[in-house]
């Protein structure tokens, strides 16, 4: 075995992290609840949420040179649909500053739309609310967010919607990454070697587009390619890359990308999130996989850990005792951010209702990789050893 313990820090939070235990919780959780949001929006009776989790993340620099961490986190608003809202922190863990208003609303004509969107079809689409969404940096200080949509009248109807920022205040929208109901999408940070830009989705049932239900129900077990010639698309639907539905897995159940993915001397990082059916519910768990830094679309060059990177405990999602909580048993993850020394800051949703972070460290992701490896397509383990007599 390779190193199996390691320092984290970030903003003077520290501690050790190892193989057995990847993730150190900050003590602080959660860093934002629907309290927080609702002393800036709770004046307006239409914006008072009851949730706050699933967050994008940045980090930027603002005209000062002072460096910043944005939060666009999900918050499900008093109508019961969802709306993604902004917070920011000096430091990453404390002192959030939310805006005034939602940076993201269910789309109206009055939005910026990129040439050639077809305008009524977005807001079709966008009605039923807007969540989950991803910050993918792609160079030149431009920023694509991915977030899922869904229909106001047919029950479930979701699609993937591209926008793109440069200053997280002005949002342009490109419509629909796929007619295909799908979620979760992530996008790699640079090109491949064939100039290609590489996405990680999810994409719903395959033949319910042609179906007529709309509905999205069923396994969610494959997390597919996706190519385009820019970050922006147009997008076509790849080969599967990672496939649950297998094993005593945590990830049985059901798959999907998680964080936007991370280079590292590794491979890039992924970060995603997995559900197993159990007697008690469903419970979602974060896992770690590294993608070959020249092929990341390749599944034999994929590491992916058995063990999982975080499960859910009752100090993800500690609230008021009157307050509402959205989905038991669930840590979800939609961002993080690299810091010193191999740290890597993970922004989770506790229970689909507040948001937390917790440390993890490369080298210890990568360990995992290697002792816990099991194939992503069939689930079969790679590297278990016997450890007594036969």
């Amino acid at each position: 075995m390779g190193r199996t313990e390691a320092h984290v820090a970030l903003n003077g939070f520290e501690g050790t992290v190892t193989v057995n235990e990847p993730v150190l919780r900050y003590p602080g959780n959660p860093i934002l609840t629907c309290h927080d949001v609702n002393k800036v929006w709770g004046t307006d009776s239409r914006l008072y949420t009851y949730t706050v989790h699933n967050a994008g993340m940045a980090k930027v620099t603002d005209a000062n040179g002072q460096n910043q961490t944005i939060m666009l986190f999900r918050s499900h608003i008093a109508d019961g649909r969802s709306v993604v809202g902004k917070a920011v922190s000096d430091n990453g863990l404390d002192g959030w500053t939310v805006d005034p208003r939602p940076f993201l609303l269910p789309a109206t004509e009055n939005d910026l739309y990129a040439e050639g969107v077809a305008i009524n079809s977005v807001i079709e689409s966008e009605a039923g609310g807007v969540e989950d969404i991803r910050v993918n940096p792609v160079g030149s200080g431009l920023y694509v967010l991915t977030y899922s949509a869904y229909h106001e009248q047919i029950p479930d109807r979701v699609k993937v919607m591209i926008a793109v920022t440069k200053d997280f205040k002005t949002v342009v929208r490109y419509g629909p990454i796929s007619q295909q109901d799908m979620r979760n999408v992530v996008i790699f940070p640079e090109p491949d070697r064939n100039k290609r830009w590489i996405a990680l989705l999810r994409p719903n049932d395959k033949g319910r587009e042609t179906s007529g239900s709309g509905h999205t129900g069923g396994s969610f077990a494959e997390i597919c390619a996706g190519f385009a010639p820019g970050p922006t698309g147009p997008w076509e639907i790849g080969d599967v890359v990672m496939r649950s539905g297998h094993g005593p897995s945590a990830f049985q159940a059901k798959i999907g990308p998680g964080a936007p993915p991370i280079r590292t001397r590794y491979g890039w990082l992924n970060i995603f999130h997995g559900v197993r059916s159990t007697m008690a519910g469903n419970p979602y768990t974060l896992g770690v996989a590294f993608h070959d830094l020249e092929d990341p679309a390749n599944p034999s060059k994929i590491r992916i850990s058995a063990k999982p990177l975080l499960m859910p405990s009752a100090s993800d999602c500690i609230v008021r005792e009157t307050d509402y909580v959205h989905v038991p048993n669930v840590v979800f993850s939609c961002g993080a951010l690299t810091g010193k020394d191999d740290t890597v800051a993970i922004y989770y949703g506790g229970n689909d209702t507040v948001m937390n972070v917790g440390l993890a460290n490369i080298q210890i992701l990568n360990e995992m990789c290697n002792v816990f490896r099991f194939n992503p397509l069939t689930g079969k383990h790679l590297s278990v050893k016997r450890t007594g007599p036969r």
